[in-house]
């Protein structure tokens, strides 16, 4: 686990070890010395190695404190802050103010910024950099390569076990967690939390929340993976208008977020509210709605669960047009499958997140969720069978699944009848 020196003790002895892969030491005080750019590159190049601190008021070379006026440190934090958004994706400073001895004794201000390692990969002005002992360094093709095999949902199948070092144990809701059907056990929560994947096996005395963990049993996963959300929108034709008035052919639009069944069950409720019903009459009134619901959820809960999370950024995209619906989920094909082998091959990115799901109950009183099942999940492999099949025998055409690139995949679900 990285040092982050919580102490002012272990902070001062870091500082008298100098410079290393997990610290970072800059004298200058005054806030216009810093050059943003540069002041970016150092803070990615700690979240991209394995975290650390940077710390501001003592000489690298003798190790001396030698301390920020009070006066400056409010306008170097601000400069702290405006050099996060030149590294993409952000990261998240920690900032604080100790107050350590100097070479007289009394007691100095410095700032202290905390990086936490990161799960993603950063760019920042100068590329992709990391601490290559006591410097920050450009990152070898070679080794980026590598970084982003171990980071990545397609090359890492174990990224949704990986610890989400901001949040803490006490981020998970404990109801969330009693509701799943579960044998009977007498576990303690924490221990209940781990031993389902939600909670990563303590190091030392930190115990932090899996990816799994922050989607399933957090109210509000976006506090850390701000991509983890369904972005629907409903539009009035059958292409994406580009006019300057184009929000005029938006019928509706909602950001769903919150912890990934109550994503999946609100996208329901989306589709089912803004696809058009017609009326029949033969024997008595007989309604055609445009969508199998069964099929709509399935592809939701398919998209949830096999995404790829470590591409920070990417959300999954619900868009609903006359006469079909475009869902794309962030990532290519786990495990090298090609797009035709879908029906006939069950695979999964996210093992431990899609064995939540298959726990999670399917919310009561949602009408629109016609399935048989009582969980959000069937680990069967039915999923993309019931998908073509159900949609098909609705509309008369098969959906197609196409990947774009290798950073979506875009299934297309057909409306039985195109109304405008």
């Amino acid at each position: 686990m990285r040092p982050m020196y919580d102490s002012p003790s272990a902070l001062l002895e870091a500082v008298r070890l100098g410079p290393s892969s997990f610290l970072d030491l800059v004298e200058s005080h005054k806030p216009d010395e810093h050059d943003l750019p540069e002041l970016a590159d150092r803070l990615a190049a700690l979240a991209n190695t394995r975290g650390g601190a940077l710390l501001f008021g003592v000489e690298p070379r003798t190790r001396e404190v030698v301390g920020i006026p009070d006066s400056n440190l409010d306008a170097l934090t601000r400069l702290v802050q405006a050099s996060v958004d030149l590294v993409e994706p952000p990261i998240k400073p920690l900032l604080s103010r100790p107050r350590l001895p100097n070479g007289t004794g009394d007691q100095v201000s410095v700032l202290k910024v905390g990086v936490l390692r990161s799960l993603f990969l950063h760019r920042s002005p100068a590329g992709y950099v990391h601490r290559l002992g006591n410097a920050t360094r450009p990152m070898s093709d070679e080794y980026r390569t590598r970084l982003l095999q171990q980071r990545s949902g397609t090359g890492y199948r174990g990224f949704d076990l990986s610890p989400v070092l901001d949040a803490a144990f006490a981020d998970l809701a404990l109801p969330r967690i009693e509701r799943l059907p579960l044998p009977s056990h007498d576990d303690e929560p924490a221990t209940l939390a781990r031993k389902l994947g939600l909670l990563v096996k303590p190091e030392d005395e930190e115990r932090h929340p899996t990816i799994t963990g922050v989607l399933v049993a957090t109210q509000e996963p976006q506090r850390w993976l701000r991509h983890a959300y369904i972005q629907a929108v409903a539009y009035r034709g059958t292409d994406v208008p580009t006019s300057v008035r184009s929000e005029w052919y938006q019928v509706d639009a909602q950001d769903i977020d919150g912890p990934v069944d109550e994503q999946i069950a609100n996208a329901c409720r989306f589709v089912a509210r803004n696809q058009k019903v017609r009326a029949r009459k033969s024997l008595g009134r007989e309604d055609q709605p445009q969508y199998d619901m069964g099929a709509v959820f399935e592809a939701i809960v398919n998209a949830v669960a096999h995404r790829d999370y470590s591409m920070q950024g990417s959300r999954i995209r619900l868009h609903m047009f006359s006469d079909r619906i475009e869902l794309y989920s962030p990532g290519d094909i786990a495990n090298s499958m090609a797009v035709e082998d879908l029906a006939y091959r069950q695979s999964s990115r996210n093992e431990t997140l899609t064995s939540m799901l298959a726990r999670c109950p399917v919310p009561e009183r949602i009408s629109c969720l016609e399935t048989p099942r009582t969980t959000m999940m069937d680990r069967r492999g039915n999923g993309v069978p019931l998908i073509l099949e159900r949609s098909e025998r609705l509309s008369g055409r098969k959906p197609e699944y196409r990947l774009i690139g290798n950073a979506e995949l875009l299934l297309t679900i057909y409306a039985a009848h195109s109304e405008t």
